[in-house]
C-alpha cells in the first residue's frame, strides 16, 4: 500500500460501518398511534387501571349471572340482616340484598359517568371547535356565554335544576350533569384549536379551497385527539364522583334504583355505620377503585400522547 499524501486521511475501504440502531429504525417505521400505544402499555399503572376497570365493567354486565336476587325488592322480615349464605353482604334498611344492589349499582354509576362524559364531549368539542376555528365575534360570543356558566357555582346550579324537576330519571340526571360541566372542556378545545389555526397544513388546506367542515374534521380534530381523549377519560371519573355525591345527599337518582351513592347514604345512620360495615364499605371501595383506575388510565393516555409530560 502506497503512503497517502501528507494531510490526507487514509480510509480503509473494507472497514465495517457502524450499524443503525434497531430501536430507532423500528420507531421510525411505526405510526404515531402505534408509538402512543407502546408508551401506554409500558405504563404499568395504566395497564393495571384497565384490568381493574374491565373487571368492574364485566361484573356489572354479568350481574344477573352472579346473583339471582332483585336489587329493588324489599323483604321487611330481613331488615338489616348480617352476611349469610343467602345474602353475602347482608341486607339494607328495607330488606334489599346489598350484594345485588352493589352489582346493579355499578351499572348505574358507570352508565351515568360514561353517558355524561359523552354528552359533555359533544357539547364541549362542538362549541370549542367553532370558537377556536372562526375566532372574532363568534369566539367572543361563545366565550362570554362560557364565562357566564362558569361563574355560576356548579353545585348550586345542579341542585336548583334537580329541585325544580319533579321526577329524576337516569337520562335527565345525565343531562343535568353534562349541561353544567361542559365549559371547562370547551375552553381546552378552544385553546388547542387556536394553536392549530395558523399551522402550515391548515393554511395549505385553505389555499386549495377546502371547506371549513373538512378542515375541522380532517385536520383539526385528528391533531387535537390527544387532549380530547385524555380530558374525556378524566372527566368520566369526575362524573362518577358527582353522581355518587349527589345521590349520597339524596339529590341524585332516587330509591329504589340502586347506585353506589345512595347505598352510601345509609351510612349516615350511626347504627349501620358501626354495626354493618359490609353495607357501606363495598360501594365506597367500588367508587374508590373505579375512579382510581380511570385516573391511572388518563395519566397513561396523557403520557402516551405527550411523551414530554412523562419527562417533566
Amino acid at each position: 500500500m502506497q503512503p497517502s499524501p501528507q494531510g490526507a486521511t487514509e480510509i480503509d475501504p473494507v472497514s465495517p460501518q457502524p450499524p443503525l440502531d434497531q430501536n430507532a429504525r423500528s420507531s421510525n417505521s411505526k405510526s404515531p398511534f402505534q408509538l402512543a400505544l407502546r408508551r401506554f402499555l409500558n405504563n404499568k399503572l395504566a395497564v393495571l387501571g384497565i384490568v381493574v376497570l374491565l373487571t368492574i365493567i364485566l361484573a356489572s354486565i354479568f350481574a344477573p349471572l352472579l346473583t339471582d336476587l332483585d336489587p329493588t325488592k324489599s323483604d321487611l322480615m330481613k331488615i338489616e340482616n348480617g352476611p349469610s349464605s343467602e345474602h353475602i353482604l347482608g341486607t339494607d334498611g328495607s330488606g334489599r340484598d346489598n350484594f345485588a344492589r352493589l352489582l346493579y349499582g355499578s351499572r348505574i354509576s358507570l352508565i351515568v359517568g360514561f353517558s355524561a362524559m359523552l354528552f359533555t364531549l359533544i357539547i364541549g368539542v362542538t362549541l370549542g371547535s367553532i370558537s377556536g376555528y372562526y375566532g372574532g365575534k363568534v369566539d367572543s360570543l361563545i366565550m362570554r356565554f362560557t364565562d357566564l356558566v362558569l361563574a355560576l357555582p356548579f353545585l348550586v346550579l345542579a341542585l336548583t335544576i334537580i329541585a325544580l324537576v319533579p321526577t329524576i330519571t337516569t337520562a335527565l340526571f345525565v343531562c343535568i350533569i353534562a349541561l353544567t360541566i361542559w365549559p371547562n372542556l370547551t375552553r381546552i378545545i378552544r385553546g388547542t384549536f387556536l394553536s392549530l389555526r395558523e399551522q402550515e397544513f391548515v393554511l395549505g388546506a385553505r389555499a386549495i379551497g377546502a371547506s371549513d367542515f373538512r378542515i375541522i374534521f380532517r385536520h383539526f380534530i385528528p391533531n387535537a385527539i390527544g387532549p380530547i381523549i385524555v380530558n374525556a377519560t378524566l372527566m368520566m371519573a369526575q362524573m362518577i364522583i358527582i353522581e355518587s355525591g349527589l345521590s349520597f345527599i339524596g339529590m341524585g337518582i332516587p330509591q329504589p334504583t340502586p347506585t353506589w351513592g345512595n347505598m352510601l347514604s345509609e351510612a349516615q345512620n350511626i347504627r349501620i355505620l358501626r354495626n354493618h360495615p359490609e353495607a357501606w364499605i363495598p360501594p365506597g371501595l367500588g367508587i374508590f377503585l373505579t375512579v382510581l383506575s380511570i385516573n391511572f388510565i388518563g395519566d397513561g393516555l396523557r403520557d402516551a400522547f405527550d411523551p414530554k409530560s412523562n419527562k417533566r
